[in-house]
């Protein structure tokens, strides 16, 4: 039998990964770079793997929600990704249904 800790840590884990969509989407209304898009959501709380962030990003991608395009004018080439109008569009709507879902956690829960 699975212990509170193992049990907690894998409800955190799913939880946290609904959130991260939305997290890596609404940094990315300017180009950014994986490792820029890392930073820049580590430095608003939010702590996302290199190896979690990038094949999400590709799926982004294929599903049309993001662009993307290389700068090779560094020494170092980059891939810079940007919500496509339609990931701007599913952005919106996942932000209004999120906005939804926490009201009524708030009143299932209570808010602080």
């Amino acid at each position: 039998m699975a212990g509170v800790e193992e049990v907690l840590g894998g409800l955190l884990q799913e939880l946290r990964r609904g959130t991260l969509i939305i997290s890596v989407l609404s940094q990315l209304s300017e180009p950014q770079y994986g490792y820029s898009l890392v930073a820049m959501l580590e430095s608003k709380g939010i702590t996302i793997d290199p190896g979690t962030l990038y094949p999400l990003l590709r799926r982004l991608e294929k599903q049309g929600l993001l662009k993307s395009e290389w700068d090779t004018q560094e020494t170092r080439p980059r891939k810079y990704y940007l919500l496509s109008p339609m990931g701007t569009e599913v952005y919106n709507q996942l932000c209004k249904e999120w906005r939804t879902m926490a009201a009524n956690m708030d009143r299932l829960i209570g808010a602080d």
